[in-house]
């Protein structure tokens, strides 16, 4: 299985050298839809992604699993989320704010004073939206941390809290350290336009990502998710994503058509920009 994820430069609006996914129309448009009530619970969410894909499992009844590298549960779901205007919502400003959080927070680390690193005020809206920071490290681009949420977070402080939570709080990995920085690259992704799907064929993939409710072979409930690109990047069909997916929520059971159709689906889309190291440098020096 492939490990990383893969930025995809599209044909789409993007600047220069700033890495924009449009291919596999990772989009947040107003498109006169309302957004399905969603399947999870109140319970706590927190999604860790693993190795290039994300996985989501309830903390009560989804232990981490295959190695600890599934998501654990802290942060509840908020439905009402305000969705784009005919307009992008991601931005380089928002990669570039990461980089500052992390900056600001290694100096701190460091022993130096609060006030001791330039934090650009954020410049992009403060609308709320499900979100996940990614780091990754080296020309390979290397998985070096990655959290998000399902709730509606303010994006202000949603990216501040999930820039530190991803680059130190991954437990796979070990915290980033000031050495690592500028090999760097942060991305960041926005949530959005979730529904309920007919049934588990009823989703695109590379437009949309997917999370199931299932019920494993021993009548625990568990959910997990993959994020849009999982699927195009692994070269998956219908049928292996949600098996795979399956198998990442924990169910160890002969996965039959039955099993596949008692799944319930939620499908989204998002959008996802990915800023270097070099490329924030130069966005402080402008």
């Amino acid at each position: 299985m492939k490990g990383l994820e893969q930025e995809v430069e599209g044909e789409g609006r993007r600047r220069p050298g700033i890495a924009i996914n449009t291919r596999h129309q990772y989009l947040c448009r107003n498109q006169s839809r309302k957004m399905a009530q969603s399947v999870v619970s109140n319970k706590k969410q927190r999604v860790i992604e693993s190795g290039g894909q994300c996985s989501l499992d309830e903390a009560s009844e989804a232990p981490s699993l295959n190695g600890g590298v599934n998501g654990t549960v802290v942060e509840p779901m908020n439905h009402s989320l305000s969705l784009a205007r005919n307009r992008m919502v991601i931005s380089p400003e928002m990669c570039f704010f990461c980089f500052d959080v992390l900056h600001s927070h290694l100096h701190r680390l460091s022993g130096g004073s609060a006030s001791g690193f330039d934090m650009r005020p954020p410049t992009f809206t403060d609308d709320s939206y499900p979100l996940f920071v990614t780091w990754k490290i080296g020309r390979e681009q290397r998985l070096r941390g990655c959290i998000g949420t399902f709730n509606a977070l303010n994006l202000h402080e949603g990216l501040r809290e999930y820039a530190v939570t991803s680059a130190f709080k991954d437990s796979r990995f070990s915290p980033i350290t000031w050495d690592e920085v500028p090999r760097l690259h942060v991305s960041v992704s926005i949530l959005c336009h979730f529904e309920d799907s007919r049934d588990f064929m009823d989703w695109e993939i590379g437009v949309h990502g997917i999370r199931i409710e299932f019920y494993t072979e021993k009548g625990s409930r568990r959910t997990a998710t993959f994020l849009p690109e999982v699927a195009p990047e692994q070269g998956w069909d219908h049928i292996q994503t949600i098996d795979s997916l399956l198998r990442k929520g924990g169910f160890k059971g002969n996965i039959t058509h039955d099993i596949r159709k008692g799944i319930r689906l939620t499908r989204y889309q998002s959008e996802k920009m990915t800023v270097s190291y070099q490329e924030y440098r130069d966005s402080r020096q402008n």
